[in-house]
């Protein structure tokens, strides 16, 4: 009893402090003119009610710890709740940013040692990790583009970008001052050689690929690809974001990439949905490096320093340092993980997408590859005999307790379904989805109002689209 009474009295203590300010009368603080003179109607809930009133409104929010995100591209996945643990450990959510060098020893040896890491998954020479997502990476990688043949008194005005490419590569091209020149895919949905070979010029940059492209397929011929930009002089540059197709099996410099950015955010380690947080590290080749933005991250031996001395640096991306936070997140991944891990994770990625893909390629429509990486793309087309189209397919699987897919994207692909299940995912997790969209497809085609009128068991019924992006309120 005696020990219980010590923690009652430690409760009361630390949650029901004494007044620690002097007493002061409420005419002394307001306009009695000012104060209301019937009391406020708010609730006044017990600690039961109001658990139970936070724990509903959770259930009815989606959220990965209630189901899977398929999401293509998005790589919505779970991540392991020991890296956000230790991502709000003290000593780094307290860090001032303008805190002195000899003060952060332990985050610049964190920030350091991350860089290794990525240089190493990736088989690049020099890294920084200021830019705060994919599309800031793009951007930073562009813009040392652009830097480089400045350098060499080159103007080279055009980027070339697939059409599988991520939707947010042209738009970073055009922000850099680039013109965009769209390269088409074959048949199988990859590039052909003999479609760069045509596109080159003196005048090209850069050639922006994704690899795996968006359709979930390895562009097979990318070592030629960067053969043919280098002997022009050009540069190649990879879109990172599906790096869980290929972490520990191959590595982006050894076929030729110059510049690439790591999404942190989706391969290691820090949920992204709604829009942040986000982290997206540049790493380049050996005759980039002096370009990349200062300051990098460096040790001599003795102690971690900011570097500012690069020759030919293109400036500070990012105020301060980046998003420090998700570093942390992705360093604990990478070192609970190790190698092999990290290897393991590529594998069931890629196994859990052509599980998926080998069962629902009999009733979707599969307009390219066989086989597939971490993702992969359906089509919804086959149902529009039966008025139904992809959306509609989406919005019912939101009643089989599913987030949807990615939609019409990419925009090769009509009523495009983009799926992928990520390498957290269960083979009972997986079969659900699959049996889910088994069903949807064959109410599609015998029931299709109750698939156009879904979803109907969800807090929110089915919206105007067009009403609800132009009117929206959000105070229902």
């Amino acid at each position: 009893m005696e020990l219980l009474d010590k923690y009652i009295g430690k409760i009361k203590k630390d949650y029901i402090a004494k007044l620690d300010v002097e007493e002061k009368p409420i005419e002394a603080l307001f306009d009695l003119g000012e104060v209301r003179e019937k009391p406020l109607l708010l609730p006044s809930p017990s600690e039961p009610e109001l658990m139970r009133h936070f724990v509903k409104l959770s259930e009815e929010n989606y959220h990965i710890d209630k189901g899977m995100y398929p999401l293509g591209s998005c790589t919505m996945k779970y991540n392991p709740k020991v890296c956000e643990d230790i991502a709000r450990l003290p000593g780094f959510i307290g860090i001032h940013p303008e805190a002195p060098e000899s003060q952060i020893q332990g985050a610049l040896q964190l920030m350091y040692e991350l860089g290794e890491f990525l240089k190493e998954i990736s088989g690049l020479d020099a890294i920084t990790l200021q830019p705060e997502a994919g599309a800031h990476g793009e951007l930073t990688g562009l813009l040392i583009t652009r830097a480089y043949f400045k350098s060499r008194n080159e103007d080279r005005k055009i980027v070339l970008v697939p059409d599988t490419a991520h939707g947010t590569n042209p738009a970073s091209s055009s922000r850099a001052g680039f013109v965009v020149e769209k390269i088409k895919s074959n048949l199988d949905g990859i590039l052909e050689p003999d479609s760069i070979r045509e596109a080159m010029s003196e005048d090209v940059a850069v050639l922006m690929i994704t690899n795996p492209n968006t359709l979930g397929i390895f562009e097979t011929h990318i070592a030629e690809l960067a053969e043919i930009l280098h002997s022009y002089g050009a540069l190649l540059y990879m879109d990172g974001a599906n790096l869980n197709a290929l972490m520990g099996k191959a590595r982006s410099g050894d076929f030729g990439v110059d510049i690439m950015h790591f999404n942190l955010h989706k391969t290691f380690s820090t949920p992204h949905g709604g829009g942040g947080p986000g982290s997206g590290p540049v790493a380049v080749c050996s005759k980039l490096s002096s370009f990349l933005p200062v300051p990098i991250i460096d040790f001599d031996g003795e102690k971690y320093y900011f570097n500012r001395d690069l020759q030919n640096s293109i400036g500070r991306v990012s105020a301060f340092y980046g998003a420090f936070s998700v570093m942390v997140k992705a360093y604990v991944y990478i070192r609970l993980l190790g190698g092999e891990g990290l290897e393991e994770v590529t594998e069931q990625a890629v196994i859990n997408s052509n599980y998926l893909l080998t069962k629902l390629k009999e009733v979707y429509n599969l307009p390219y590859g066989k086989n597939c990486m971490h993702e992969f793309v359906l089509s919804g087309s086959d149902f529009k005999e039966f008025g139904i189209r992809t959306l509609d397919i989406a919005k019912r699987l939101l009643d089989y307790g599913y987030h949807a897919p990615t939609v019409y994207f990419p925009l090769i692909v009509p009523e495009a379904l983009m799926i992928e299940p990520t390498e957290t995912e269960s083979k009972e997790s997986l079969d659900g989805f699959i049996e889910a969209m088994i069903n949807i497809s064959n109410e599609a085609k015998k029931y299709p109002d109750k698939v156009k009128h879904a979803p109907s068991n969800t807090p929110v019924g089915r919206l105007d689209e067009v009403k609800v992006n132009r009117e929206l309120n959000v105070r229902w």
